[in-house]
């Protein structure tokens, strides 16, 4: 197809589109797309970030394929062409889930699909149900998550042969558990393709017990798991008075464990925690290693936001990743969300991703106490940002480092304080209020003309609204 009837037919479909959505959401996500090429019925069309890809696949995939088929026919394919580095054009092609070829077939628990040893096909064919998303390439390393990671890294060389089997690892939602696991089974999955590997979350690992009762294959079902190599159990704290089904898996992990088969687990609580589960599994998760994964400490936010936009294909500003970083705590899936709404309000909203849509963003985001800002807050923190004693700028000094400081918490106070200048002068150096003033006004045009400047003003005016 000629490069002039493929815009034609691209015309075509952005207007069907844009007769199914509304304004801003084709405005935002449409506009942006470039048609690149049509061959052997697959469309391929450009898109400037991952995260765009990610937004079309989840919430427009089913508008988007009715104008394909519309205009193109049915049966066209779709393939994007993710570009990952714009001032060196390089991109990533990845199918669409409308395609035969698509990446990622199916979900982790989409459906019950009980199993059954009868079923050759499945035996022979078995779906590890793993996230393909989830590596150790992108799981990044910090002191709250070394142990487990490093005894997932050790497992995944050799299953079974070493001292961490079972795994058991814990922590609160949002650290990183399901990740960690995937990441051990895919890794299992490359350097042992023998292996038979199977995910799965406690709750269905129930689900497919009852129904084996109702269907009367209990022993089909016992058989199908007693053949697994690396079994990885997600959320045991969901098997909780379940007694039955905890008496079944007690069987399962025996016949495993004795053949040396891996076992990896996660729940939200240490095994000692776990109410409502018998003592003797509990006893036999202690077996091997018990690890926890902890919230992220400050410089693993940071880095988990790098790398997290950096995958994307997303530029955010340094005191934007810090800003996130020092007021989002809990755990990565809140970091994760921040970006995906910080570029969400920038791309819908045509703004800047900068200090002042980040705090509007979290202000709407997360529910936090602030802390009240005070003028010794304020001394004190641009005094530790450049390394300077508090007391020196109450000082006569002259020299430019401190008066830089002192000018600084002027402009800070006047900005964030109801106060005069005359009460801000006799707090920072008992100056007069066209002191403050000035000070002021010069800090405001350092900022228009100084880009070092600028960003130190506002990392100073990050660590404040903590």
């Amino acid at each position: 197809m000629s490069g002039t009837e493929l815009i034609t037919k691209w015309d075509a479909c952005l207007d069907f589109i844009r007769d199914n959505v509304t304004e801003a959401v084709f405005n935002a996500w449409f506009t942006v797309i470039k048609p690149i090429s049509l061959e052997a019925g697959e469309l391929t069309v450009q898109v400037p970030s991952a995260f765009v890809y990610e937004y079309l696949e989840q919430n427009c995939l089913e508008v988007f394929k009715a104008a394909l088929t519309k205009v193109f026919g049915r049966g066209t394919r779709l393939m994007y062409s993710i570009l990952t580095d714009k001032e060196n054009e390089l991109t990533q092609d990845i199918s669409s889930t409308n395609s035969p070829s698509s990446g990622i077939k199916g979900t982790r628990e989409s459906g019950n699909n009980s199993p059954s040893a009868t079923d050759a096909a499945l035996v022979q064919d078995l779906n590890p149900q793993l996230n393909p998303k989830y590596l150790f390439e992108n799981f990044v390393e910090g002191t709250s998550n070394k142990l487990a990671r490093t005894a997932g890294e050790t497992i995944a060389q050799n299953p079974a042969k070493s001292a961490f089997n079972p795994l058991f690892i814990y922590g609160s939602s949002g650290v990183g558990k399901t990740h960690l696991v995937n990441a051990i089974g895919m890794k299992i999955r490359e350097l042992h393709p023998e292996k038979r590997i199977l995910y799965i979350s406690a709750h269905l690992f129930h689900v497919q017990y009852v129904d084996a009762v109702r269907n009367n294959n209990v022993n089909d079902f016992i058989h199908f798991y007693q053949t697994i190599d690396v079994l990885i159990i997600d959320d045991m704290q969901e098997l909780a008075g379940y007694v039955k089904t905890q008496n079944t898996f007690f069987h399962i992990f025996n016949h495993l464990h004795l053949n040396h088969k891996q076992l990896i687990m996660t729940s939200d609580r240490p095994p000692k925690d776990l109410k409502d589960l018998e003592e003797r599994l509990i006893t036999r998760f202690k077996w091997g290693l018990v690890a926890e994964l902890e919230h992220p400490d400050l410089e693993l936010r940071k880095d988990i936001l790098r790398d997290k936009t950096r995958r994307d294909g997303l530029r955010f500003p340094e005191q934007v990743i810090d800003y996130i970083a020092q007021n989002v705590t809990d755990n990565v899936r809140d970091l994760e969300g921040v970006i995906v709404s910080i570029m969400a309000h920038a791309t819908i909203y045509r703004k800047e991703i900068d200090l002042e849509l980040t705090h509007e963003v979290l202000e709407k985001s997360q529910h936090r106490e602030k802390k009240p800002i005070t003028i010794e807050g304020i001394i004190n923190k641009v005094c530790d940002y450049y390394n300077i004693s508090a007391d020196s700028i109450q000082t006569k000094s002259r020299k430019h480092e401190i008066v830089q400081v002192r000018q600084i918490s002027m402009y800070l106070a006047k900005k964030y304080l109801d106060y005069s200048t005359t009460k801000i002068g006799s707090y920072i150096g008992k100056r007069d209020h066209a002191t403050v003033l000035h000070a002021c006004n010069m800090v405001r045009d350092q900022i228009q003309v100084d880009r070092n400047f600028k960003s130190d003003v506002e990392n100073i005016e990050s660590s404040l609204q903590c």
